[in-house]
């Protein structure tokens, strides 16, 4: 897995603040929730990885630069 630089985290926690809403467009995960499910943001980890509480109470992280969310 290739990392982003420091610059591209950075840009993700300032466009997917803590609290932010979003909905799921794509996962790849067997795990994954379903699409369309909406979830709160309560961070980014050093990957630029959306670390999301989804409303049906899974964690599953949304992965920068292969899964997909939107902002609501």
């Amino acid at each position: 897995m290739r990392f982003p630089s420091k610059e591209i985290v950075e840009q993700v926690r300032r466009q997917y603040p803590v609290g932010t809403r979003v909905e799921l467009v794509e996962m790849d995960d067997v795990q994954a929730p379903p699409i369309g499910i909406q979830g709160t943001v309560t961070g980014v980890d050093d990957t630029g990885s959306l670390l999301v509480d989804w409303d049906n109470g899974s964690g599953l992280n949304v992965i920068n630069g292969v899964d997909r969310v939107k902002k609501l």
